[in-house]
């Protein structure tokens, strides 16, 4: 990915100007926001996609007085002549090279934040009901048209019953009318509608906001993974116990002063940040390398025809350590610079794998035979 594609303006506004006024804060209507914007996905290949075992698709239909939701794959849908019904279809820049990518469009935010891009095809009137989002959402119409309508209200109750989390008591603020080429940018807990004005096309790019008591578990599991707590528990010189059942004050006191010797450092929670947050989606699966090369023959091609991220590839980095579908490591001397501009373009140039330094090979090579880089094309 040339770093040049990613956006610098958003509509009449640049990123900068966004980031500093709207991002975290602030629902924006952006009028033509991508200049020269061509959907990549249209309906019929999202059809295509909501076929696929490996995609992760849903159909909400209001046919009747509440809404009905029914997970994929989809080999029959509903007419499109028939209204009110919505299909959606999540992580499609995991199985599209073109939604990948737009995604990359929006990497004027950090990777660490990115979720996925999810694409939804609506029939006239068709959409999901009122709900909030716990992420940060760019809202962007690839075709036709939808009306958008949110809310200022907090803490908005679910509805009881609703397949799909709505909530009850909307009322609406403000509302729009998109057209192809509009986006809407709404940050976590703003509650919106968005109703469909005859056959449209959104795409929903998406950034994750996890909640604390979201991270806690995991962060604890790999925190023990990682800690070392020395000794066992002793009571020697112990009374007899008048109550057997009773939990001793003492093993209390003791336990707790042992485990609170292991004192989490600020690289725990680096480490476990970068394993968290580059877990591929549950159901990705990658394809083991075409060509089984040993290493010469991977550099030797890899020199004069460049490297590129498998677009289901997550990886991070820190100063000195790489977060890269879900594993830890902590390249060689050396490897570093390279692995980082990898990460940063998701590509490098075959000049580039040529200037690469001899310790990072191996980790290369192992990565393309695992499926996560490929040689291009």
């Amino acid at each position: 990915m040339n770093r040049s594609a990613i956006l610098r303006r958003l509509g009449s506004i640049s990123v900068q100007q966004f980031m500093r006024q709207y991002w975290q804060r602030k629902p924006l209507l952006i009028r033509a926001a991508l200049p020269g914007f061509t959907a990549p996905i249209d309906r019929s290949r999202l059809f295509e996609l909501a076929r696929d075992p490996q995609a992760e698709s849903r159909l909400i239909a209001a046919f009747g007085r509440h809404r009905s939701l029914k997970h994929g794959p989809f080999l029959r849908l509903p007419s499109t002549k028939r209204a009110r019904w919505t299909l959606l279809v999540q992580g499609v820049d995991l199985l599209d090279d073109s939604a990948r990518s737009l995604l990359s469009r929006f990497r004027f935010v950090p990777d660490a934040r990115l979720d996925d891009l999810m694409v939804s095809f609506a029939t006239d009137g068709g959409g999901v009901g009122a709900h909030i989002d716990s992420y940060d959402v760019f809202l962007l119409q690839a075709f036709g048209r939808r009306r958008w309508r949110i809310s200022r209200q907090r803490n908005l109750r679910a509805k009881r019953g609703s397949p799909i989390r709505n909530v009850e008591g909307f009322r609406a603020s403000s509302e729009w009318v998109l057209d192809a080429g509009d986006m809407l940018y709404l940050p976590p807990g703003v509650a919106h509608e968005g109703i469909a004005i005859g056959e449209c096309v959104t795409y929903s790019i998406g950034f994750r906001a996890p909640s604390y008591q979201q991270l806690l578990e995991p962060w604890f599991a790999d925190y023990a993974e990682h800690a070392s707590a020395r000794g066992r528990y002793a009571d020697s010189g112990a009374r007899a116990s008048a109550h057997p059942a009773a939990l001793p004050l003492q093993m209390t006191r003791q336990i707790h002063t042992e485990l609170a010797r292991c004192n989490p450092r600020l690289s725990d929670t680096e480490r476990f940040l970068l394993r968290h947050l580059s877990e591929p989606k549950a159901t990705t699966v990658f394809d083991a390398a075409l060509k089984n090369l040993a290493l010469t023959q991977f550099r030797r091609q890899a020199t004069s025809r460049g490297l590129a991220l498998d677009r289901r590839t997550r990886v991070i980095y820190s100063h000195a350590a790489i977060g890269i579908n879900g594993e830890w490591i902590a390249p060689p001397p050396g490897a570093m610079a390279t692995l980082k501009t990898l990460a940063d373009q998701r590509a490098l140039s075959s000049l580039q794998v040529k200037r690469a330094p001899a310790s990072a090979w191996a980790l290369l090579h192992d990565w393309y035979s695992a499926g996560w880089i490929a040689l291009v094309d």
